[in-house]
């Protein structure tokens, strides 16, 4: 069901991991206010259902939905969908991409110390894992920036979590990426700001995605992450995708370079038991 239209029917979203978890549900939630959505995802035939879910969602709120089944970390296939979008738009020059979303969830979960190599984080991994979750955001806004299609009003956003500043076992290189990539939209925020183009991450609560549930332990995670909240509940995709189409908005146009929680509070709380609220 179509909501409120906010946005233009000319404008896209261009989503970095549209099939599934946050980005899945900020480009459906993005297309129930007006905006067409540019969808980049990986996905073999046995997770293809989620994909052509999320299509016939945003579809029926009547926003077009253009997905590329690509590496979004490959700089060949990145180039060749930048040019495609790029030759779209050539013929109605009144379109443009308003949002760019990273929601890529792709990295290797192992220690950087073991008592054996084959057991610890290796170099490839480790510049995998900062490629996609970080350095490829960059390489994303310097193609649209190029191909000038992004304006005036544009957004670009990435995902991040309390795992840029703080440790759980196997998970060093995806915090090393969450920090790179608070660090990529801080820079973005500054270099594009005087073109009225904004950068935020947006710090999500722990959520039950496909990408958690490759965290060893993350049974526990949930569990300790529910117990913190002051909700008492854990965070979902579609709380995200909200507060994502609230960042989008045009009135959101001075809010930039900044780290902005949609956890419920859960980050801000460190005691959990019986007497954590005031008596």
């Amino acid at each position: 069901m179509k909501a409120e239209t906010r946005f233009r029917p000319n404008e896209w979203a261009v989503v970095l991991g549209a099939s599934s978890g946050f980005g899945g549900a900020a480009a459906i939630e993005l297309a129930r206010h007006g905006m067409n959505v540019f969808g980049i995802h990986l996905d073999r035939q046995a997770t293809m259902p989620a994909v052509q879910h999320v299509i016939r969602e945003i579809k029926h709120t009547g926003a077009e939905a253009v997905f590329f089944n690509i590496n979004a970390a490959d700089a060949i296939k990145r180039e060749e969908a930048l040019d495609e979008i790029h030759e779209r738009f050539a013929k109605d020059t009144s379109q443009t991409v308003r949002v760019l979303l990273h929601s890529l969830a792709f990295g290797t979960l192992r220690p950087f110390i073991g008592a054996k190599q084959e057991e610890i984080i290796s170099q490839a991994q480790m510049e995998m894992t900062l490629d996609v979750m970080a350095h490829s955001l960059v390489y994303w806004v310097q193609g649209l920036m190029t191909r000038k299609l992004m304006k005036k009003g544009g957004r670009i956003l990435g995902l991040t979590s309390s795992g840029s500043h703080s440790i759980i076992p196997n998970y060093g290189a995806v915090s090393a990426a969450k920090a790179c990539l608070e660090s990529h939209l801080r820079q973005l925020a500054m270099e594009l700001g005087s073109q009225g183009i904004t950068a935020n991450a947006v710090m999500a609560g722990v959520t039950d995605t496909p990408a958690l549930r490759k965290i060893p332990n993350n049974i526990k995670m949930r569990e300790v992450a529910r117990a913190k909240n002051p909700s008492g509940r854990l965070t979902t995709p579609e709380d995200v995708a909200k507060a994502i189409v609230l960042l989008v908005d045009e009135s959101a146009y001075w809010i930039s370079g900044n780290v902005i929680g949609v956890d419920g509070g859960e980050d801000v709380v460190s005691y959990i038991g019986p007497k954590a609220g005031l008596e």
